[in-house]
């Protein structure tokens, strides 16, 4: 079972990706713009910026994850178009939270005010979702396509993670 987790940025992706990957001893797929960038020694936010000329480095980081998971029989894939990308997941789960909730967690993670998060979440949000309709034609704050939508703004990494594994659980039997 292939199971792809997408949602935007502070909504736990990484974590629940984590945590069902290891609770299913799955494969854990999560090769980021954070993971490119730590590759190629640039800083997070300026790889962010280049990205915005530059679709190399998405669709780097598409191909690479994708490529990865078709690789893997048992995995989990996450990021913020696997979804979409991994068209033959067996699960697609979208993750979803408040903004506020989103500053809330990446402030806690990153540091700064929840204020100034909002507003960079914001901003991500918006140069992302323009992106990824300009390069792939999708939409990522549409999710008909799920077979799981979980908002996770009053729940814990752990609920969501027991929330999936619920699911596989009642695929595989």
């Amino acid at each position: 079972m292939r199971i792809a987790i997408s949602g935007k940025s502070g909504c736990g992706n990484t974590t629940v990706t984590r945590l069902v990957s290891e609770a299913l001893g799955y494969e854990m797929i999560n090769f980021t713009f954070r993971t490119l960038a730590e590759e190629q020694s640039i800083d997070f936010w300026q790889l962010c910026k280049l990205a915005e000329s530059d679709d190399s480095y998405d669709l780097e980081v598409d191909r690479r994850q994708v490529e990865m998971a078709r690789s893997h029989q048992r995995c989990v894939l996450g990021s913020r178009l696997a979804i979409w990308m991994l068209k033959e997941a067996d699960l697609k789960v979208y993750l979803d939270a408040t903004v506020e909730e989103r500053a809330r967690r990446i402030a806690e993670r990153e540091g700064g005010t929840i204020e100034e998060k909002m507003a960079e979440t914001t901003r991500r949000d918006e140069k992302d979702s323009a992106r990824y309709k300009r390069l792939y034609g999708i939409d990522n704050s549409d999710t008909s396509i799920v077979d799981l939508l979980i908002d996770t703004t009053t729940l814990s990494a752990e609920e969501v993670a027991s929330l999936i594994i619920e699911e596989v659980g009642r695929r595989e039997a």
